[in-house]
């Protein structure tokens, strides 16, 4: 234990020192013996949280991974954190979801037992053009996108709802107006109605979106326009987010 707190006021200290510092200048801020010092950075410099330039020592490739993990680990949590209080405010289960590398990938989702959330029981990558996720994601894409998405993830039935062939998606989507929620009734699940606020930034395309129970579908909207409200007050920390 003694040796990693050493080890970890070392990679502190380096850390302090963008332009490098000597092991005789770490081992006098940190207090430690030279020897001890001079072993730890060996050991540092061997597993590859520190790198050794003309006799000065700065963070190598190892710690900079932490702190890349450290960073997104916070954002993540950021995220959770926003959702669970829109959650609990708005009185629905919401959901965060980005369109990346030409998939549909669910982020987040925040629910409870009084806002449970969808049961995914068709995958939500293959089913885009049957939920709120999907179609509000697809409306994000330019033409060419969006066609090469139903090349690999066709249209196919999956409710008695649900859009029945591409056309027909494809003309829903180039209707949708820019920056309005996504609205589907019961076309990935009989008995749910969901909606997607769309969120862009530059070119990559992203959704918070909410659900209810059929039987609450005229609270959908307004849950909806409160939601793409609170949007815009955390769109920096969401914008952010999307690097997840």
């Amino acid at each position: 234990m003694g040796s990693v707190q050493r080890a970890m006021r070392l990679l502190e200290t380096v850390a302090s020192h963008p332009y490098g510092a000597p092991a005789k200048q770490l081992a006098r801020e940190t207090g430690l013996a030279l020897p001890t010092t001079y072993h730890l950075l060996r050991t540092l410099v061997h597993e590859g949280y520190l790198h050794r330039d003309k006799g000065l020592f700065f963070l190598g490739d190892a710690a900079e991974r932490l702190a890349r993990g450290g960073a997104q680990q916070k954002r993540r949590s950021m995220v959770a954190d926003t959702l669970a209080h829109w959650r609990d405010s708005i009185g629905v289960p919401v959901y965060y979801a980005m369109y990346r590398d030409g998939e549909i990938e669910v982020m987040c989702v925040s629910a409870s037992r009084q806002a449970p959330a969808v049961e995914e029981w068709a995958d939500f990558r293959e089913t885009g053009h049957a939920h709120a996720i999907g179609q509000c994601l697809l409306s994000q894409l330019d033409e060419e996108a969006r066609r090469d998405h139903l090349a690999r993830y066709p249209v196919r039935p999956i409710t008695p709802y649900t859009v029945r062939d591409d056309d027909a998606l494809l003309r829903r989507l180039a209707r949708t107006r820019r920056m309005e929620p996504t609205v589907e009734r019961q076309e990935y699940a009989v008995g749910t109605v969901c909606a997607a606020v769309p969120i862009t930034v530059g070119a990559t395309a992203a959704t918070v979106a909410i659900s209810l129970p059929a039987h609450q579908a005229d609270r959908l909207l307004p849950a909806a326009r409160r939601l793409q409200t609170e949007i815009g007050r955390h769109l920096g920390s969401l914008t952010l987010a999307i690097s997840i």
